[in-house]
């Protein structure tokens, strides 16, 4: 593995792990030590991607999602080497973050709510969960390409904010009919943890199929047909760094 290599997969374990820990520990928090607030766990998850996107964005592109990788693979801004080492990364962080929330927090148990696993909500089911998490998963990754990836976006000023503020509002809209989870591996880690499967398939085919959509009518639409790398050449991201997108 290439130094290059090497950093971008720590950025991308960190930032998968920090939003699973901070995204997940909130539900911990709202659900056993006071009372829930949508409005709180929306901000939790929303901050914590923009927080990280704006921190380490500059080194592997700020996924820490698998549907976003995905959207880089297809759209060939990403090599498929870098893109299995990033959904390693994402998924194993993804996975460690949701083991300590259950080890660390006060009254943390392996129940699904106590340890942040989205689930359907009432009156919701499978299939329209699907449609939901592809949609959101849409303006998540559409919201990337035209901030973070388009040379003319925003990723040298607001590209982290404009992310996570499309987290926190897919939340509030729709963190109580699916989790709003628009993340195979923000699924995967307490899922694991708490092996709790129902309905998984989910939050792994929405947000792929969202992402793919949004991935390839934005390249379509607005982006050259060959993308100039930026970066070292051996990074294997194609994105434009924080600094250097205008």
């Amino acid at each position: 593995m290439s130094e290059s290599a090497l950093r971008c997969g720590v950025a991308e374990f960190v930032g998968a792990f920090t939003l699973t820990f901070i995204g997940a520990g909130s539900i911990v928090v709202a659900n056993e030590i006071h009372d829930p607030s949508l409005i709180g766990i929306a901000l939790a998850h929303g901050l914590a991607i923009g927080v990280m996107v704006s921190a380490v964005g500059h080194i592997s592109g700020g996924h820490f999602n698998p549907a976003i990788t995905f959207g880089f693979l297809i759209t060939r801004r990403i090599k498929v080497a870098m893109g299995l080492l990033y959904w390693l990364v994402q998924f194993g962080g993804a996975a460690l973050a949701a083991l300590l929330v259950k080890d660390l927090l006060p009254r943390a148990s392996t129940a699904a709510v106590h340890i942040g696993v989205p689930a359907l909500g009432h009156g919701v089911d499978s299939g329209a969960a699907f449609g939901l998490e592809a949609i959101l998963t849409f303006f998540l990754v559409w919201v990337v390409f035209a901030s973070a990836v388009d040379k003319r976006g925003s990723f040298k000023s607001i590209a982290g904010l404009a992310i996570g503020l499309t987290i926190t509002m897919d939340i509030l809209f729709a963190g109580p009919l699916t989790g709003a989870a628009m993340n195979p591996s923000r699924a995967f880690g307490p899922q694991l943890v708490g092996n709790h499967w129902d309905n998984g398939w989910v939050w792994y085919a929405g947000p792929v199929a969202g992402a793919a959509v949004a991935a390839l009518l934005y390249r379509l639409l607005y982006l050259p047909a060959k993308p100039t790398p930026v970066g070292p050449s051996d990074s294997g991201g194609l994105e434009p760094r924080a600094g250097e997108a205008a």
